[in-house]
């Protein structure tokens, strides 16, 4: 438990270079691949590689407890033998404990002897190699190989991994879209993206104000406003000194979201692939029930107490770099508090559609409010006097936010859900789930219901009743969600629950639906049958925005009229994890020159939406004519309806007059 907050940070790092591996150098640059028959059904298979400066690519002869590279076949044949050639290499290797390693630089062949166990068409296998240089090792490394068997048995390679494709390409990158000619230039986006900034900072602010009324952080107000202005030599240099101490707070929490630039700058889908990444969600569901059983006081969760005792020792320093350390030391202390509050802020902010400035912002926020009373109280240190004490009250926080962790949790794990399409957690399951959590809150607050770390409660205070009722009036409120009714939809909560469609119940609400799901090219040949225009709905899965739109706007009556009846709707799931048919699948050259592997149904759609676009926010909206002509500018989240209505019109206009 001391390792959560690296644990998670480290998970983080994981996927983001896994969503980034075909932008780094591989140690074999290259593998070229032939076969010559040797026999009835037998053949070698020469595999040659040719490796990366400074790098050692292991031998097939190394043991398989020891760093090594492997080649199998499937089950079309049987591999009888295997071969090396090249400038085979010894030598022992402290980074193994000086272990005798037999590698090679360069280039290598391996020649693998194969039987066929029966008749085939075709022949797959898979090299698996792992290589080292200085310090760095990688691997096992996956390398796919195929080769087809006509009928005299005569056996050619057909490909070695993914392969480039012009059709392909082409498919992704449409040659017509111009995104600086549309034939009207209404729509665009602006606004929309400084509202959700700003929302995100005040829900930054809120969840630090909520980290301030916890055990560990709320004591510290006194005692460390107290600190400085008794240290201080006058009440202005008190003054100052809190304030730096704030500004601190403030910095560090911002820095934390640094790294997550670095990811954005080098891959712009890379967010939304950690957001919708289905085991990383999974890992945030388990984190979250772990948060809120320690929040229920049956243990606690704590950074090593090496590396708070660390940081506390450099606080001795003076100056402004002894103000740092405190600031950082409070970040630590007050981890068991804070971290849950800041993982939902961290996965909720990476959910979004703004990339890491999203996460920055709400960053800002927490640190904002985190920081505010420190400076407020030096100010005004007669103020403290008006702060309730220290007391039980406090352990009631945790135990609420335990409840809502739990809320929290269910969200993440539906994001899994909704991507891989399990059918688990439908949208009368969520409900059910936070409904039962805003009862349990409820009979917590009057004292119904106890955790071993409380006392009895004698006298249910105003500001209880006060919270239960709260609760209590959005629990009932919540209850519609379980019904098959035209008040199912909650809009106060639209689009954190899964989509209206994902229900229990089979005759379901389901609102407008798209013409064509997930297939673009299906969606023009329709649009030239029926000669309308195209509405491209970028979505996803995960995507909050999304369901907000397709839940409050698409509905209105103005909108849901020129959509159904004036455009070919096609939704197309940036974050869908099905795997494209295998002849499907290629690699593609992105503008700035990366390759990037087209394996899934949301690989090729966020790609096209990039490469044409320029954006990877969802949702995203795009109007074309049938012969892909860009109508106006597209649009991105617009909860007005009037608005969302007027751009459809607009693009409706612009089809007719071009037509």
């Amino acid at each position: 438990m001391k390792h959560l907050l690296t644990f998670i940070l480290l998970l983080t790092t994981v996927f983001a270079v896994k969503a980034q591996d075909s932008t780094a150098t591989d140690p074999v640059a290259k593998w070229e691949y032939t076969a010559e028959k040797k026999g009835e059904q037998e053949y070698i298979l020469h595999l040659k590689g040719s490796i990366e400066k400074d790098w050692k690519l292991f031998s097939t002869t190394m043991k398989d407890d020891e760093p090594n590279t492997r080649v199998t076949v499937d089950s079309a044949a049987t591999i009888t033998g295997i071969t090396e050639e090249g400038s085979l290499k010894k030598a022992p290797e402290a980074l193994f404990d000086n272990l005798e390693i037999k590698y090679f630089e360069n280039q290598v062949t391996l020649q693998v002897a194969v039987k066929l166990n029966g008749p085939a068409k075709k022949l797959e296998g898979v090299v698996n190699y792992m290589a080292l240089k200085g310090e760095e090792v990688v691997g096992p490394e996956e390398v796919k190989f195929r080769f087809n068997i006509d009928a005299s048995g005569n056996i050619v390679n057909v490909a070695a991994g993914l392969q480039e494709s012009a059709s392909g390409g082409q498919t992704l990158k449409r040659a017509t879209i111009d995104m600086a000619n549309p034939l009207s230039n209404c729509g665009g986006e602006g606004e929309p993206a400084k509202t959700s900034l700003w929302g995100l900072f005040i829900l930054g602010v809120i969840g630090g104000f909520i980290a301030l009324l916890t055990p560990c952080v709320f004591p510290m107000i006194p005692l460390t406003v107290s600190f400085f202005t008794k240290k201080s030599q006058d009440k202005k240099t008190g003054v100052i000194n809190a304030s730096i101490y704030g500004f601190f707070i403030f910095l560090i929490y911002v820095l934390l979201s640094v790294p997550f630039h670095l990811m954005d700058s080098l891959d712009p889908e890379i967010l939304n692939n950690i957001s919708t990444n289905v085991w990383l969600n999974l890992i945030f569901f388990v984190i979250f029930i772990v948060f809120a059983i320690s929040f229920f006081g049956y243990f606690e969760i704590t950074l090593p107490s090496g590396l708070a005792s660390k940081v506390d020792a450099k606080t001795s320093v003076g100056g402004m770099i002894g103000i740092f350390f405190m600031a950082l030391t409070l970040a630590l202390v007050s981890f068991s508090c804070t971290g849950p509050i800041l993982g939902s802020l961290l996965a909720g902010s990476l959910s979004t559609d703004g990339g890491a400035m999203q996460l920055t912002v709400g960053m800002a926020g927490f640190g904002f409010a985190l920081a505010l009373p420190f400076a407020l109280f030096a100010m005004f240190p007669n103020l403290l006097n008006s702060l309730p004490k220290s007391g039980g009250w406090l352990t009631s926080v945790k135990v609420v936010l335990g409840f809502i962790e739990i809320a929290m949790a269910i969200k993440f794990l539906s994001n899994a859900d909704l991507v891989q399409h399990w059918g688990l957690v439908k949208r009368e399951v969520f409900f059910a789930v936070w409904i039962i959590c805003g009862f349990l809150i409820v009979l917590y607050l009057l004292g119904k219901i106890r955790f071993p770390h409380d006392a009895p409660l004698k006298k249910i205070s105003t500001t209880r009743w006060v919270l239960a009722a709260i609760f209590l009036a959005m629990t009932i409120y919540l209850l519609p969600g379980v019904t098959n009714t035209k008040y199912a939809n909650r809009k106060l909560i639209s689009g954190f629950p899964p989509p209206l469609s994902y229900s229990i119940y089979k005759n379901a609400a389901k609102g407008i639906e798209a013409d064509v799901m997930n297939d673009y090219e299906a969606a023009l040949k329709l649009a030239k049958a029926q000669n309308k225009p195209i509405l491209i709905d970028f979505t996803g899965w995960a995507c909050v925005n999304c369901r907000k739109m397709e839940e409050n706007v698409w509905p209105d009556n103005k909108v849901k009229t020129l959509i159904e009846e004036d455009y070919i709707l096609v939704s197309l799931y940036v974050d869908d994890r099905k795997l494209l048919p295998e002849d499907e699948q290629f690699l593609f050259t992105t503008n700035t020159g990366r390759k990037k592997e087209i394996k899934s149904i949301g690989d090729k759609y966020a790609t096209m939406q990039t490469e044409n676009f320029v954006n990877n926010s969802q949702p995203y909206y795009v109007l074309i004519s049938p012969d892909e002509q860009l109508l106006t500018k597209p649009v991105g989240y617009t909860p007005d309806a009037g608005e969302y209505a007027n751009w459809l019109k607009c693009g409706l206009d612009a089809f007719k007059k071009n037509k």
